[in-house]
């Protein structure tokens, strides 16, 4: 079944906007206060300080999330996901066959500088 995309949206008043800035996982670890299944991540950014992000990336083991490259939105206003400020939007894909919202994180093909604007 084919799936309609949505409406073609201009650059300068939508992605431009976002902060979307590479960063490093410094530590992983399950949050129970989350209300389903997610980790409490501190992502390094590089200039842009270390933020904490809570995300349904259980699908990996916490350990192999520490070192690795992610991408996130700095520019997103914080949002309380159970007891923790989740700053910053990790972004992933969903998981085929896992349950609905459990993802696997965007990473670059190669190292690359973190705190680097992403385009």
């Amino acid at each position: 079944m084919a799936h309609e995309e949505k409406p073609t949206a201009d650059k300068a008043c939508t992605f431009d906007l976002l902060e979307l800035r590479l960063g490093r996982v410094l530590s992983a670890e399950l949050e129970p206060s989350a209300p389903k299944r997610a980790y409490r991540l501190v992502v390094d950014f590089g200039k842009f300080g270390r933020r904490t992000s809570v995300g349904r990336f259980t699908q990996h083991e916490p350990e192999d999330l520490v070192g690795k490259l992610v991408v996130g939105v700095l520019n997103f206003p914080p949002r309380s996901v159970g007891e923790v400020t989740s700053e910053v939007l990790v972004l992933g894909v969903q998981v085929p066959g896992a349950e609905s919202g459990e993802a696997t994180f965007l990473t670059p093909a190669r190292e690359a500088k973190i705190g680097s604007k992403v385009f």
